[in-house]
C-alpha cells in the first residue's frame, strides 16, 4: 500500500519542477495539490493527465482507492 509520501515522491520525481503536498486520512483516500511550471499553458484536464500518467493502470481504485488533485502553477 503507497503512503501519502510514497504518492508525493512519484509526482515529484515525474513531474519536473513539481512541489506536492499530499495527504491522507485512511491510507486509501490521498488528496494532492501540486504546483509546477509544467502546467504552465496546459488545460486542468492536461494537468491532471499528466498527474494521473504517473500511476499504473489499476493503481488508482485499486490500492489507491481515490485521489484528488489541485494543480497550479508557481
Amino acid at each position: 500500500m503507497p503512503t501519502a509520501d510514497d504518492i508525493r515522491r512519484r509526482i515529484e520525481a515525474g513531474i519536473p519542477g513539481a512541489a506536492a503536498e499530499v495527504q491522507t486520512a485512511d491510507e486509501v483516500h490521498f488528496s494532492a495539490r501540486i504546483v509546477a511550471p509544467a502546467f504552465g499553458g496546459l488545460s486542468r484536464i492536461q494537468q491532471h493527465r499528466l498527474v494521473y500518467d504517473l500511476f499504473e493502470p489499476g493503481e488508482i481504485g485499486g490500492p489507491i482507492h481515490a485521489l484528488s488533485i489541485k494543480t497550479e502553477t508557481p
